[in-house]
């Protein structure tokens, strides 16, 4: 039974095809533990990892910097986020766009080091941040550091990264780019100083598998170990290696996933980033125009955003919205995101929206059907 997806932001789906087949077959001949042992199969599947490395420090233009894996992103996340230390009385700026994973974490350190945590400036007519503003709350209250999602998973509002981090720094302050809605999609430059952190989820806009995320680092990174245990060297030392990514990666990689997300690279490297980027915006315009059609949906648009987009149906809950819509083999996502700052932002919490978030391999068919169950809700409200 074909359903129309419309919850990439989750993540994406289907995944191409060389996705599939390159982690059956890498599984099948090479499924073996990397690092941990002196065999053509281990250093194979070492290889592939460090491929790996390569071709998503290729795909962010930073050479000059270090892949960490880890299993999600969100324990990535909280690797760094726990680790830099965060000073008593210290000033923690975020987006008001962010995810659980970041204000879990904070809410959860805040309780013992009552350091504050401050929203960034963002225009809540045009979605958009307020550089100024920005810059001024920086000036009256420096920050330690900021951690902004580069994309809003509930709206898709675009951070502009850059020009923020460039303010964060000239007060020394540690920046954390959670990146999970637009690594592979967006093109951006990590090679600048201005980046001390940047997370990737493998499943989402890296057209991967689930099991794999990480994040970007300078070489110099002073984060402590978040698990210790085995890395396949040094084992007669009781102490985490220093070398980097070693450092954060004891146990067990994820080689299946790996390879996946080895895949998933060369399908973006293939079909090229741009191109990518252009389907997903022709596929969000195809949506808006669907969407729009309808006079009992509201919906919520930032001027600079990816293909994500909320919306407000006239009369009904999300959650209610949701189930005819799955009724009508139309897949969306429904309530809070795991964004509940962003719904605050918003005006839409507690009762949360109905998110639609398009993907490369949207069709017409999916469209089709959108609209189909979409007359229904609008013939029977």
């Amino acid at each position: 039974m074909k359903t129309a997806y419309f919850d990439n932001a989750a993540t994406t789906f289907p995944k191409p095809e060389e996705v599939y087949t390159f982690m059956d077959s890498f599984y099948r001949e090479c499924g073996v533990n990397v690092g941990r042992g002196q065999h053509k199969l281990s250093a194979r599947a070492n290889a592939l990892m460090e491929e790996t490395r390569e071709l998503l420090l290729d795909l962010f233009h930073c050479p000059n910097k270090r892949i960490v894996f880890t299993g999600t992103a969100t324990e990535a996340l909280n690797l760094i986020i726990r680790g830099i230390d965060i000073p008593k009385g210290a000033n923690v700026y975020i987006s008001p766009f962010e995810h659980n994973a970041v204000t879990r974490t904070l809410n959860y350190l805040q309780k013992s080091r009552k350091f504050e945590i401050i929203q960034l400036d963002v225009n809540r007519d045009r979605i958009e941040y307020d550089i100024p503003a920005i810059e001024n709350s920086f000036n009256n209250k420096p920050p330690f550091c900021v951690i902004i999602s580069h994309a809003s998973n509930v709206c898709g509002a675009l951070a502009p990264l850059d020009i923020i981090f460039k303010a964060a720094k000239k007060h020394n302050a540690i920046t954390v780019a959670d990146m999970c809605q637009t690594a592979g999609l967006v093109d951006i430059d990590l090679s600048s100083n201005v980046y001390d952190y940047a997370v990737f989820e493998g499943h989402k806009t890296l057209y991967g598998p689930m099991g794999v995320g990480g994040f970007i680092t300078k070489n110099d990174t002073t984060l402590p170990p978040f698990l210790y245990g085995g890395t396949g060297i040094e084992s007669a030392n009781q102490e985490m290696p220093n070398e980097i990514p070693i450092r954060f990666e004891a146990g067990s990689h994820n080689i299946q996933a790996i390879a996946g997300l080895n895949a998933a690279l060369k399908w973006i490297g293939r079909i090229g980033l741009g191109k990518i980027f252009e389907q997903e915006r022709h596929n969000k315009t195809r949506l808006l125009e669907s969407l729009e059609k309808y006079d009992n949906i509201t919906v919520i648009k930032s001027e600079s955003a990816i293909g994500v987009v909320s919306c407000l149906f006239e009369n009904y809950s999300s959650d209610n919205i949701g189930q005819v819509l799955s009724d009508h083999d139309v897949a969306v996502r429904t309530g809070l995101h795991c964004a509940p700052y962003a719904h605050k932002f918003l005006g839409t919490f507690p009762a949360g929206t109905v998110r639609f978030s398009v993907g490369y391999f949207n069709n017409d068919e999916d469209f089709q059907m959108l609209e189909s169950a979409l007359d229904f809700i609008e013939d029977n409200s």
